[in-house]
């Protein structure tokens, strides 16, 4: 099937507030069309293709790579995230491949280590306008990957990029740069990708919590969606194992987390059926939502999960190293930029010293971040 072909399929099928990628608002070198992939697919391909996107393998979700090989890292975190997105984006007919594009591009700005990589670079960097991963991730696809002789980054279309600096969760809270400031509020796609999101997170980070130890079912009683869920199953599945149990609660919740969404915001969307996506957009609606019940205990559960997994003190120890491990890189690169590759140093005569350390130390691994450390170290 053609490109045109595809575009036709998604005017003739989507919803009128879904954003078509064949009225695209381009990239900003400007490149011949693909005569087969639309504009959206061809982002995503870059995506996945990118250096920046493997990375994410080796950087921490919640426990750091050495803990253990089958906890989620930011890609099995990504991967998660985007397919629950997509299920979502079909089910109210807004623009599958570009709600999975933004998905799984979503965190290619993140830091080794975690939020707590993020939180030592942001005050690092404070004098500077701080960090903040929403923004380097823009820098990534923009500027940082070099894949390509005639631009620099990976030339992805507007809409992706907008959709990556509107990207916003209880961890996430991005500043939009002047280009982007007089756009109106969020599309669909990208509100999909904020539920998608943190839907993963806060499941799954249950379940790794359980089979870390850090958190035990005994726990879970405090959080109210937990604790109904788990009362039904152990009566569906009396005796059943606590591994399995484990695995079919978080099933159970992402399901009803999501068959949630998709009903009640279905029924908010009906309304405003006739709506082109600009137009649905220039009145900054907040297209999604939970139903008022399950709003309120989702906000339970993550102040449970805060409480009980991300604050835990085996948490916070990890928190620690992570921080001391960041601070030292970036103060050595200070005083020895020879220390960092020359293809990053090569942009010194355009930006100051300390962006171009925080971008490499952003761009590293788990692993790699403490082999540097181990290699450097006084």
């Amino acid at each position: 099937m053609r490109r045109a072909e595809l575009e036709k399929l998604e005017k003739d099928n989507l919803a009128s507030y879904a954003l078509k990628s064949g009225e695209s608002r381009g990239r900003f070198y400007k490149e011949p069309k693909h005569p087969y992939r639309t504009e959206f697919q061809r982002d995503r391909d870059r995506i996945v293709h990118s250096t920046a996107f493997r990375r994410l393998q080796y950087k921490t979700q919640v426990f750091v790579n050495h803990e253990g090989d089958h906890y989620r890292t930011r890609l099995t975190h990504t991967m998660e995230a985007a397919i629950i997105a997509r299920s979502i984006a079909r089910a109210l007919r807004a623009n599958e491949d570009l709600t999975e594009a933004i998905a799984l591009a979503h965190d290619l700005g993140h830091t080794p280590f975690g939020h707590s990589g993020e939180e030592a670079l942001n005050e690092l960097l404070k004098e500077c306008g701080g960090f903040e991963h929403n923004r380097q991730c823009l820098r990534v696809v923009d500027l940082l990957e070099r894949r390509y002789p005639d631009f620099p980054g990976l030339n992805l279309t507007f809409e992706l990029r907008e959709g990556l600096l509107k990207h916003k969760t209880d961890y996430d809270h991005p500043s939009v740069p002047v280009e982007m400031k007089n756009s109106a509020g969020p599309p669909v796609e990208c509100q999909i990708v904020n539920f998608a999101d943190e839907i993963a997170y806060n499941c799954h980070d249950i379940d790794d919590g359980l089979s870390s130890g850090v958190l035990n079912f005994d726990q879970l009683d405090d959080a109210e969606l937990c604790k109904r869920n788990l009362r039904r199953l152990k009566r569906a599945y009396p005796g059943i194992e606590t591994s399995m149990l484990r695995r079919i609660l978080v099933r159970d919740l992402i399901n009803q987390l999501v068959t949630d969404l998709v009903n009640n915001s279905r029924n908010q969307l009906e309304k405003y059926r006739n709506l082109s996506a600009a137009k649905l957009r220039e009145m900054n609606f907040a297209a999604l939502s939970f139903s008022a019940g399950i709003k309120s205990l989702n906000n339970e559960l993550k102040k449970f999960l805060a409480k009980n997994l991300y604050r835990h003190p085996r948490m916070i120890q990890n928190a620690q190293i992570a921080k001391e491990i960041i601070k030292y890189l970036f103060e050595k690169y200070l005083t020895d930029p020879d220390l960092i590759p020359a293809h990053f140093k090569s942009r010194l005569k355009q930006e100051p010293l300390n962006i171009i350390a925080a971008d490499y130390i952003a761009g590293m691994t788990d692993r790699f971040a403490g082999m540097e450390f181990e290699k450097i170290k006084d």
